[in-house]
């Protein structure tokens, strides 16, 4: 195969996220700086004058901001075809659930994988580069192989997780029954999934995790053996825990336990384990994860639209739990833009906790190697040698950056939030000023907004 070289060059500043400390978060930051990466993987980091002179591909940075991609570490990239939806829009997360799982009953095939496409394809524009997906739906055929098949044709960084529910209102659960599974059928084809897509390689474009929806829509037993799973197959854990008062009551009442003893209970506690949400933890529950590496994807913009509160990110960080930033599902966002996910984490701690809580390099360390940490890897979220070159660049010469020259790369927080110039994953361009390579934005929309329309229509939403 032929090999394919990358030289960017002459970024106004380039933030390295590597070596970093509680001084400098995000690590080594470089003026007139650049990289060379051959094949998808960076090779040299450093002033421009220090590079190469030729590659296959050259980038010039000036007037950019460089950092490595970011890690979205939750999302449910289905619901992006629900936003707004009229009922849902004031109802906190039971009944927002609640009005929307009769929509998405109406899901198939074509709605996943167009649903995925256009998710993967906003994220990529805001300066995403790798994505987790949780996807615990699979009415009317769809399945886990049509959110991969979107990733890999939109060419984002993937980790899909094979998502169930099994517990339903007969049951004593929230979901309607007709969106439950068996068991049996879940564990089945999630070992299916796990053989079929996932890739443990350094470097790898698609992963999978095993993803049980949440304690109140799955039994302890399935939790028990899906972790057992998980583990002889060596992929992570990723469920919703703690998300609001509501879920903290319903523990309590079907378990006799809070959502920490529970996920302890079940063996989900571990450095392969990364939880949704946890707003609602305890001082004891947040010291449970540290110290046993248990991880959290922290998703502001969601929790504050379905009123569940703040997340403790502020003592997480403090006594040593990994966080990662997440956009969560687009139906209780309802956006799906990292960088502004990640300036809402810094300002809602400053909310509760102080105007020094959490500061923009912080805030970035958690959107880039934060994510990276929280989802197992130790191959992205920074740019050194050795690691994936996945890469975005934001343009300042722009209205929004206007009188914020003396900290670029604080800017890209205090100000905007605005679209990344230049998205590199794996070293190939994904999004190059401003618009995406990789597919027809275009057809993406006419598709998206066909199936849209047809989820509404048929759970009577809309004539």
């Amino acid at each position: 195969m032929t090999s394919h070289t990358l030289l960017l060059k002459h970024a106004d500043l380039l933030c390295t996220m590597a070596d970093a400390s509680a001084e400098q978060p995000a690590g080594i930051e470089i003026r007139d700086a650049g990289l060379y990466a051959r094949d998808g993987v960076i090779e040299q980091v450093g002033p421009t004058a220090s590079l190469p002179d030729d590659a296959d591909q050259i980038i010039d940075m000036t007037g950019h901001v460089v950092i490595p991609g970011m890690v979205n570490t939750h999302h449910h990239l289905f619901q992006n075809l629900t936003r707004v939806v009229p009922p849902a829009q004031d109802a906190p997360l039971f009944g927002w659930l609640q009005t929307l799982y009769p929509v998405w009953s109406h899901l198939g095939p074509e709605h996943i994988y167009w649903s995925t496409v256009l998710g993967l394809a906003e994220l990529a524009l805001s300066g995403c580069t790798t994505s987790s997906d949780h996807l615990y739906l699979y009415p009317n055929g769809a399945k886990l192989d049509d959110s991969m098949a979107a990733a890999a044709d939109i060419g984002v960084r993937f980790h899909g997780t094979r998502g169930s529910m099994s517990i339903g209102e007969s049951k004593g659960g929230l979901p309607p029954d007709n969106l439950c599974e068996d068991e049996a059928a879940i564990l089945a084809d999630s070992q299916r999934v796990v053989e079929a897509f996932h890739n443990p390689a350094r470097h790898a474009m698609q992963r999978v995790a095993l993803a049980p929806c949440s304690p109140f829509s799955v039994s302890m037993d399935l939790m028990r053996e899906t972790a057992d799973m998980a583990r002889a197959l060596g992929v992570g854990l990723h469920t919703h825990l703690a998300e609001n008062v509501e879920d903290i009551d319903y523990s309590l009442a079907q378990f006799g336990m809070r959502p920490g003893d529970y996920a302890e209970a079940v063996g989900w506690t571990g450095d392969d384990v990364w939880h949704a949400h946890c707003v609602q933890l305890d001082s004891a529950e947040v010291d449970l994860f540290a110290r046993t590496g248990t991880s959290v994807a922290h998703c502001p913009c969601s929790n504050m639209r379905l009123a569940s509160g703040i997340a403790p990110v502020r003592e997480m960080i403090d006594q040593g739990v990994k966080v990662g930033i997440g956009v969560d599902g687009s139906a209780s966002n309802d956006s799906g833009h990292m960088l502004n996910e990640a300036r809402q984490a810094m300002l809602l701690q400053r909310v509760c906790k102080g105007g020094d809580a959490l500061n923009a390099r912080q805030t970035l360390a958690l959107a880039t190697r934060g994510g990276a940490a929280v989802l197992g890897r130790d191959d992205i979220g920074i740019l050194a040698p050795g690691y994936a070159a996945d890469i975005t660049a934001f343009d300042r010469r722009t209205i929004d950056f206007a009188g914020s020259d003396w900290d670029p790369l604080a800017s890209l927080l205090f100000c905007g939030p605005v679209k990344a110039s230049h998205t590199v994953i794996n070293g190939r361009h994904v999004v190059a000023n401003g618009q995406l390579t990789t597919m027809e934005m275009g057809q993406i929309l006419e598709h998206h907004t066909a199936m849209a329309h047809h989820l509404m229509q048929k759970s009577g939403h809309i004539a």
